[in-house]
């Protein structure tokens, strides 16, 4: 299986024409009955051998771990960090291999970012609030160095999204050690970080609305980072997990999740749905068993969130052309094509 970003780096690399490369596409799209622009196309896999790959690196990279935080805590994340590095120059550089090189960007960034913790935790385990926060603010910029320097490198698509993250936990961090006194702001500070990365993510976007180059890779990482952040703050602040789900409450929640549908239409990214996926079914399954159906509320609420998603697939595209026809030209000028 081939991603955009292995079309693109064909066409940069002379091995096909870019007449060639839209041929393709637009073949696939014709099997496929779908335009290539809705199908969020992502590589995961080239292949068992990125699974096979992908576990040898994994026991390797926590025996270095371990290793090395038998020796001292910081050395366990610096060897992590070192092994990531030289071997995404074999199968990231070299062999572009999809899942091997996630691993190792996580792997890379979470080594740098567990250095100076360790190093910090053999000092003193025990700090005070005010200097976590300076500590989660810190390793967070160092979290964005890191992803910055693979980037630079490597090009990964996730490395901008993992940066993303990386600079939220060194802004919320920041925050905290500045007002040690904004506990109750901590959802609207992740949820104001969300909507930044997606903002980011939206420029990717706009970027190849025709979504055939590695910008749409990046775009659709961050629309993954993005979703949670944005989603979990929402539906916390509304107390959906902390009390029963009465009438009001579901219909809230039910209402924000259209919200979120019509959202992911326009812009034609399905992540905020999905992550908020896990609130809508809790609102929904409260909802039945409150009203006496405790054995099928379960089968109830798959049911209904089972069809209504399928519905949305199956007719995803009509329903994208009349919601970004419903936002004027200016707007769909902007936005990836919604095709006839």
């Amino acid at each position: 299986m081939y991603s955009e970003s292995d079309l693109d780096a064909a066409v940069t690399a002379g091995a096909i024409s870019p007449a060639a490369a839209e041929s393709l596409r637009a073949h696939v799209a014709a099997q496929r009955n779908t335009p290539a622009v809705d199908e969020e196309s992502f590589r995961l896999l080239t292949g068992f051998n990125d699974i096979f790959v992908a576990v040898a690196l994994a026991l390797l990279l926590a025996a270095i771990g371990q290793i090395g935080a038998a020796i001292t805590p910081a050395m366990g994340g610096a060897g992590v960090a070192v092994a990531a590095w030289l071997l995404a120059e074999y199968f990231t550089k070299r062999r572009r291999m999809a899942l091997p090189s996630i691993l190792l960007l996580g792997a890379f960034v979470g080594g740098v970012v567990a250095t100076p913790i360790g190093a910090l935790v053999a000092l003193e385990p025990n700090y005070g609030d005010r200097v976590n926060a300076l500590i989660l603010a810190g390793v967070g910029l160092t979290g964005v160095a890191a992803a910055w320097a693979h980037w630079r490198r490597f090009m990964v698509p996730i490395t901008v999204a993992a940066g993303a993250l990386a600079l939220t936990g060194a802004g919320v961090g920041a925050a905290f050690a500045i007002w040690p006194g904004l506990d109750d702001a901590a959802l609207p500070l992740v949820l104001a970080a969300g909507l930044a990365t997606f903002a980011l993510a939206m420029r990717w976007d706009m970027s190849d609305r025709a979504r055939t180059t590695r910008a749409s890779d990046v775009a659709f990482w961050l629309h993954l980072a993005a979703a949670p952040l944005i989603a979990h703050p929402i539906f916390n602040m509304l107390g959906v997990f902390e009390g029963p789900v009465g009438p009001a409450i579901a219909a809230l929640v039910l209402a924000l999740y259209l919200g979120f549908a019509v959202v992911a239409l326009a812009v034609d990214r399905r992540a905020l749905l999905v992550s908020s996926l896990a609130y809508v079914l809790f609102a929904l399954y409260e909802l039945f068993r409150s009203a006496g159906a405790v054995e099928l509320g379960t089968a109830f609420t798959g049911l209904i969130i089972g069809s209504a998603l399928l519905t949305l697939s199956a007719f995803w595209q009509p329903m994208r052309r009349r919601v970004v026809t419903m936002l004027g030209e200016g707007m769909a000028m902007r936005l990836p094509p919604a095709v006839a």
